[in-house]
């Protein structure tokens, strides 16, 4: 199956920013628990964001005290709606954080919400690893559709439909979990990277869609917002007809967000 080239993928949301933050349903609660717990995000906590797109979770971490924040967005149609959703008040640099140069050990987190699989992970990790002040915490994590105990049914319903796509590097390696639930491949990647005292956990919580909802929300999907205009709209609007007609106009779903982190020894 191929994949999409991460450099591609990189810019494929910023088409349409706003749509894409209504679409998107955020982020576990249980995240930002662990974000203040675990990794001491407070008033005054330095953060490094990497790939935070329309900002979704940007704005959480703004009010629960990170300042300063710097994000690191590669597509300027994305850190452009980023600056109005924020008031400007994350130094925005437009660059991939492989690219980009950032001071040594001069933050006290870094976080990465479900884009880190856009990233070069070896090199990324180091850029992490480097940017971090020594005790200094990494937090990673992706949400996922439908990865909770039950069979999601929409995915049962759907899947045909997006068999032969191309596939997002959240598809994992072949014959191995997918990215975000390879827990021994990113706990392994994180050790060899330097970072010590890494976790990993699960958040499971649901979420629910309208018609226009979840066709917005496949919209979203980098196998789908890859395609051509005509194949991709054909194919949303069978993801519409089926939430219409089988889903009496309103999908709840399962989400299940992995969790990673880690931290800079001191």
């Amino acid at each position: 199956m191929a994949r999409i080239d991460k450099r591609k993928g990189r810019r494929l949301f910023g088409s349409d920013p706003a749509g894409y933050d209504r679409a998107r349903p955020g982020h576990a609660d249980r995240v930002y628990e662990v974000l203040v717990e675990r990794c001491g995000l407070g008033p005054g906590t330095a953060v490094l964001e990497v790939g935070p797109g329309t900002g979704q979770a940007t704005r959480r971490l703004l009010e629960l005290g990170a300042d300063p924040l710097v994000a690191i967005e590669p597509d300027p149609a994305l850190a452009e709606y980023l600056s109005s959703v924020t008031g400007g008040r994350p130094d925005i640099r437009i660059a991939a954080l492989e690219e980009v140069e950032l001071p040594s050990a001069s933050f006290d987190l870094a976080v990465a919400a479900s884009s880190f699989h856009w990233v070069n992970e070896d090199a990324g990790l180091a850029m992490l690893l480097h940017a971090l002040r020594p005790g200094g915490r990494a937090a990673l994590w992706w949400t996922l559709f439908g990865e909770g105990d039950a069979t999601d049914a929409f995915i049962t319903a759907t899947s045909g439909l997006l068999d032969n796509l191309s596939a997002s590097p959240t598809r994992g390696v072949a014959g191995r979990p997918a990215h975000a639930l390879d827990t021994e491949a990113r706990l392994e990647s994180l050790r060899a990277a330097g970072f010590d005292d890494a976790e990993h956990e699960l958040a499971r919580w649901r979420s629910s869609w309208d018609v226009p909802g979840i066709r917005a929300l496949y919209g979203t999907f980098s196998p789908i917002a890859s395609l051509d205009d005509e194949p991709r709209l054909e194919l949303l609007d069978e993801i519409e007809r089926i939430a219409r007609d089988d889903f009496g106009g309103r999908v709840s779903r399962t989400l299940t967000t992995s969790l990673y982190t880690a931290r800079k020894p001191c």
